[in-house]
């Protein structure tokens, strides 16, 4: 099977709901950065073999807003590409599937990533045996019915890390101080200028005058404390442990990454920010969904012979919930001093179809500030495993 390394990465800033980004629409914010991680590697469109993105909210935006995408970035109409939606874990579903046709060697060259605008969703009136020409009098929200929506316990997505909190015995306190602690970090590398590199602003036009321009993450709570975070009422049971502060907020954004064949990069003189080197992804109940990045972690690691102990030096997790994170600590024995350094999308924010891309986006960077070797990525139930070493 052939090495397939990672070109470049690139990721918009996160917008807050009703925030910076709301007006642009998935398939437009998905186009920045596919242009942008093209520029950044110096390949021109009509190289592109194929584009997958993830995108979870396709309601109303037409068909395969992938392509979409792809073509607003200048990549012909007639290059193949497609949308995945596997919820979360959707944008870094992408880049496995297209680090997976290009091991099989089917392609050389794809982008790979996720786009998601939880602002603009849209509503829709179900139709009725009663009121076929009307529909239901009734709007549902296409972000709760098809993101936020458990289809199988018939619940709200966060009563699930609810019930994890207390089944493993996570306390409140002990998930406000780590989302605290994640806010902190976020604006640490806000203000530092952190993030700067792997963000692509996007002008955002206004009815008046100048477009805006986006470039910074709006979510994180600065000044935040585990006393502050205190004092938000549950989101979800009465005595529930889950609130605003301590899980992830909607937001706005994309990401992309351009995989290549390592034979290819060579012939093109590109060096990679880093190879591919191992995932997986698993499944579990959904009342145990903060069980699934664990099991995921487990495979991948096992696939690569790695010993998480011994071999990765940095790791980002897909921070929906913090209870979920902090099981995923525990079970994994992580050590916090290299999990989400930056802060994580508690405090950033959580544009479902791009985080899994966004997540290995910021990896990848961190990575070279660092001068680290193998990183890990993951989220939901799925996992990737990166290496930056330059075996050419």
């Amino acid at each position: 099977m052939r090495e397939v390394v990672i070109a470049s990465a690139v990721r918009t800033a996160i917008g807050g709901f009703g925030g910076a980004l709301s007006t642009v629409p998935a398939d437009e914010l998905g186009g920045i950065v596919i242009k942008e991680v093209l520029a950044r590697a110096q390949i021109r469109p009509e190289k592109v073999d194929e584009v997958i993105m993830g995108n979870v909210l396709q309601a109303g935006l037409g068909k395969n807003s992938a392509g979409q995408a792809a073509v607003r970035a200048g990549i012909s109409q007639y290059s193949p590409s497609f949308t995945v939606s596997k919820v979360c874990g959707a944008g870094m579903k992408a880049v496995i599937m297209a680090a997976q046709t290009i091991k099989s060697g089917d392609a050389d060259i794809i982008v790979a990533g996720g786009m998601e605008n939880m602002s603009a969703t849209t509503f829709f009136l179900p139709q009725t045996a009663e009121q076929p020409e009307k529909g239901s009098e009734e709007a549902i929200e296409t972000m709760i019915q098809d993101g936020l929506w458990c289809s199988f316990g018939d619940t709200e997505a966060g009563t699930a890390p609810d019930s994890v909190g207390e089944r493993f015995g996570i306390s409140r306190e002990e998930q406000d101080t780590y989302a605290a602690r994640s806010h902190q970090k976020a604006e640490a590398a806000t203000t530092s200028g952190r993030f700067k590199d792997e963000i692509v602003p996007v002008e955002v036009a206004q009815t008046a005058g100048d477009p805006n321009i986006c470039a910074t993450d709006e979510n994180p709570r600065f000044g935040a404390t585990a006393e502050t975070l205190a004092k938000l009422e549950p989101a979800f049971a009465k005595a529930g442990t889950i609130t605003a502060g301590n899980s992830s907020g909607v937001a706005d954004g994309a990401a992309a990454l351009l995989l290549m064949s390592a034979e290819k990069a060579f012939k093109m003189g590109i060096k990679p920010m880093a190879k591919f080197i191992g995932y997986d992804y698993h499944w579990c109940e959904p009342e145990l969904m903060g069980y699934g990045p664990i099991y995921a972690v487990r495979s991948a690691l096992h696939k690569v012979w790695a010993k998480l102990d011994k071999e990765i030096d940095l790791v980002e997790l897909n921070e929906t919930f913090a209870a979920q994170t902090i099981l995923s600590l525990r079970e994994l024995n992580l050590d916090p001093e290299i999990v989400n350094v930056n802060g994580g999308a508690i405090a950033l924010g959580h544009p479902m179809g791009s985080s899994g891309a966004r997540i290995l986006t910021t990896l990848l960077y961190e990575m070279q500030k660092r001068d680290s070797n193998v990183g890990l990525a993951a989220g939901m139930g799925i996992a990737c495993i990166v290496e930056r070493e330059w075996y050419y």
